[in-house]
C-alpha cells in the first residue's frame, strides 16, 4: 500500500507554502501573547500584593502554575498535533487562552488567579507546540533556518516585554487588564488561523501520553513547590523534604513509563544524542537566568529604586529591543555558519552571564548600572536562543516535528518556572538571613510596613538589593556553566557524527530485479 505525502513527511514544496509568511505572522502572533503572559504579570507584584493580598508565595504561584502546566502538557500537545492536525489544536488552544485570560482578568482572591492562570496554560501549551510545528512544515530547507530565527526572535520578545506591556497597562488600567486584553488578540488569531493555515498531521502519528503528561506535571509542580517553600519551613523540615522527594518520585516514574510503552510523549533515547542533550542543556539555562532574572529585576526597580509599574517596564526595554534588533538583522544566522553552531551558542550564553553579573554588580543602587547589562543580555539570548531552536530540531526526526516543538517548548518553561522559583528562594534566604526580624513577613512591602522609623525601612531595602544581587550572580554562575557544557556537547556530537561511516544506500528490488 502506498504512503501518502502525509504519512511520508514529505519536505515542503520548493519555495514553501504560497502563504506562507504571512502564515508566519499569523502563529508569531499567537506564539507572542502566550510568551507575553510568562512575565507580563512580575511588574504586577505590588500592586496584587496590595488589591489581592498575595504574599510572595502566591506571586510565585501565580507566575508558576501558568509555567508549569505548559511544561507538563507541551509534550502531549505536540503528539496530539502531529496526529489530530496542527490547525486543528492551534484553534482549540486560542479558544482555551482566550477563555482563561477571561477568568484571570475577572479574579477575586489568588486562589482564583492562580487557577485561571493553571487553565490559561492548558492553552498555551497546545499554542506554543504547534506553531514551531507549522513553520517546520511551510518552509522548505532554504528559508527554514531564516523563520525558525524570527520565531525565536519572538520568543525571547515575548519573554522581554512582558514588563513593558504590564506596565503601560497598570498605568492606565487595574491589573486584570493585563489578561482582558488577550482575548480581541485571541479573536483576530483565532478568524486569521481559519482562513489561512493549512491543515497537516501525521495519521499514523503516536496517540497521546496521558499518564506521561500527568507524572511530568505533577512532579515538575512538587519540586519547585519545595524549593518555594525552603526558605519559610526551612530545607530540613519534614514538609519540604517530603515534597521533594515526591517530586522526584513522580519524574522518576515518568522516565520508567517512557522508557517501557511503545508510543512514549517522549523518547528518551534521544537522550544518547549528545546534540540533544547540549541542546536541552542549553535552553534550560537560558530560559533559567531570563525567567528568574526578570522576575527579580521588575521588584529591584518598583521595590528599591521606586519607579512605578510603567516605569519599570520602560527600563526593560533595552533587553527586548536588542533581541529584535539583533535577530531581524540576521547576526545570529551570519555567526552560526562562520563560527559554528557550538561556539555561536557558547558565545550568546557567555554573553546572557556577563549582563545578569553587571545587573547585579553595578545596577543595586542606579538604573544607569543596569542599562548596559540589559543590552548585554540581550546580545546574549539573540545569539543563543535560536541557534538552539535549530539545534533541537535538527536532533529530532521530522515525522515528529511537534513532540520536537514540545520538548523546545518544555525546556523554556519548565527553565522559566524554575528560575523564578530557584532565583526566589535565594533571594528570600538572603533576605531573611540579613534581616531576622522580616521573617514573618509574606512580602517587602509587609515588612516595610512593620518596621519602626526609617533606619530599619533602610536596613530592610539594603537587605532585599543584598538578596537580588546574590540571586542574579547565581543565574549568572548557571547560565555561564550551562554554555560552556552546550558548546562541549555539540562539538563533541559533530566530531562523532564526522567520524561515523555514512549509512548504507537502500536497494530498490525493483533495481534488483532488473539486473
Amino acid at each position: 500500500m502506498t504512503a501518502t505525502a502525509a504519512e511520508r513527511h514529505d519536505p515542503a514544496p520548493l519555495g514553501g507554502h504560497p502563504q506562507r509568511w504571512l502564515i508566519l505572522g499569523v502563529i508569531c502572533l499567537a506564539q507572542l501573547t502566550v510568551l507575553l503572559d510568562n512575565t507580563v504579570l512580575n511588574v504586577a507584584i505590588p500592586s496584587l500584593t496590595t488589591e489581592l493580598g498575595a504574599s510572595t508565595a502566591d506571586v510565585q504561584w501565580m507566575i508558576n502554575a501558568y509555567s508549569l502546566v505548559q511544561s507538563g502538557l507541551l509534550l502531549t500537545a505536540g503528539s496530539a498535533s502531529d496526529r489530530y492536525g496542527r490547525k486543528k489544536m492551534l484553534v482549540i488552544g486560542l479558544t482555551l487562552f482566550g477563555i482563561g485570560s477571561l477568568v484571570a482578568g475577572l479574579a477575586q482572591s489568588p486562589g482564583q488567579l492562580i487557577a485561571a492562570r493553571a487553565g490559561m496554560g492548558i492553552g498555551g501549551a497546545l499554542l506554543l507546540t504547534t506553531t514551531l510545528a507549522v513553520v517546520v512544515q511551510i518552509f522548505d530547507d532554504t528559508e527554514r533556518v531564516k523563520a525558525i530565527g524570527i520565531w525565536s526572535t519572538v520568543s525571547s520578545l515575548g519573554f522581554a516585554a512582558g514588563p513593558l506591556l504590564g506596565g503601560v497597562m497598570l498605568d492606565h488600567f487595574w491589573w486584570g487588564a493585563i489578561f482582558l486584553i488577550n482575548i480581541p488578540v485571541a479573536v483576530v488569531g483565532l478568524v486569521a488561523v481559519l482562513r489561512l493555515v493549512p491543515e497537516s498531521k501525521n495519521p499514523r502519528g503516536d496517540r497521546p501520553d496521558l499518564l506521561g503528561a500527568l507524572l511530568s506535571t505533577l512532579g515538575m509542580a512538587a519540586v519547585v513547590y519545595a524549593i518555594i517553600s525552603g526558605p519559610e519551613h526551612g530545607w530540613t523540615s519534614g514538609q519540604v523534604l517530603l515534597t521533594a522527594f515526591t517530586g522526584v518520585a513522580f519524574l522518576t516514574g515518568f522516565v520508567l513509563w517512557e522508557l517501557h510503552i511503545p508510543c512514549p510523549m517522549l523518547d528518551m533515547h534521544f537522550f544518547r544524542n549528545q546534540r540533544f542533550v547540549g541542546a536541552v542543556a542549553g535552553s534550560i539555562l537560558v530560559a533559567f537566568g531570563m525567567g528568574g532574572s526578570l522576575f527579580l529585576l521588575t521588584q529591584h526597580l518598583q521595590f528599591v529604586l521606586g519607579y512605578g509599574p510603567l516605569e519599570a517596564g520602560l527600563r526593560t526595554a533595552p533587553l527586548a529591543l536588542t533581541v529584535i534588533v539583533l535577530n531581524l538583522a540576521g547576526l545570529g544566522a551570519r555567526l552560526v555558519p562562520k563560527m559554528g553552531t557550538p561556539a555561536t551558542i557558547a558565545a550568546g550564553m557567555s554573553l546572557l552571564a556577563a549582563g545578569l553579573a553587571a545587573v547585579a554588580l553595578l545596577g543595586r543602587e542606579a538604573y544607569g548600572g543596569m542599562l548596559g547589562g540589559l543590552v548585554v543580555m540581550g546580545a546574549g539570548i539573540a545569539l543563543a536562543m535560536p541557534a538552539m531552536a535549530n539545534a533541537i530540531m535538527s536532533a529530532i526526526p521530522p515525522e515528529k516535528a511537534g513532540v520536537g516543538a514540545g520538548v523546545n517548548g518544555t525546556l523554556a518553561e519548565f527553565g522559566n518556572g524554575l528560575g523564578v522559583a530557584v532565583l526566589g528562594a535565594v533571594l528570600t534566604s538572603r533576605f531573611t538571613a540579613l534581616v531576622p526580624a522580616a521573617v514573618g513577613a509574606a512580602s517587602l512591602p509587609a515588612a516595610l510596613a512593620a518596621a519602626r522609623g526609617e533606619g530599619e525601612r533602610r536596613r530592610i531595602t539594603d537587605a532585599f538589593a543584598d538578596g537580588l544581587a546574590a540571586s542574579q550572580l547565581v543565574g549568572a554562575v548557571a547560565v555561564l556553566a550551562g554554555g560552556l557544557l552546550t558548546a562541549v556537547l555539540l562539538r563533541r556530537a559533530g566530531r562523532l557524527q564526522a567520524a561515523a561511516p555514512p549509512a548504507p544506500t537502500p536497494v530498490d528490488p525493483a533495481s534488483e530485479q532488473r539486473a
